[in-house]
């Protein structure tokens, strides 16, 4: 075989692999998905930021009782 053949076969086989997107039992799911609104968007931002900043002051006090007891 030749490089243009063992191409067109790695080509075809990506294809094959891809053409199922969208049949699946998530095909519905992702066509029911749509952008997320500006408001949306900063209440997502603003819970995940309260996450962040909590799991940080829990590790940090976790931290400081270590030092202390030890």
């Amino acid at each position: 075989m030749s490089v243009e053949e063992d191409l067109v076969e790695v080509q075809k086989k990506i294809e094959r692999r891809f053409s199922g997107i969208g049949k699946g039992k998530y095909a519905r799911i992702i066509k029911m998905a749509k952008k997320p609104g500006s408001q949306e968007y900063v209440k997502v931002l603003a819970i995940t930021g309260a996450g962040i900043i909590f799991l940080g002051a829990l590790g940090f006090l976790i931290y400081y009782l270590m030092t202390i007891a030890f």
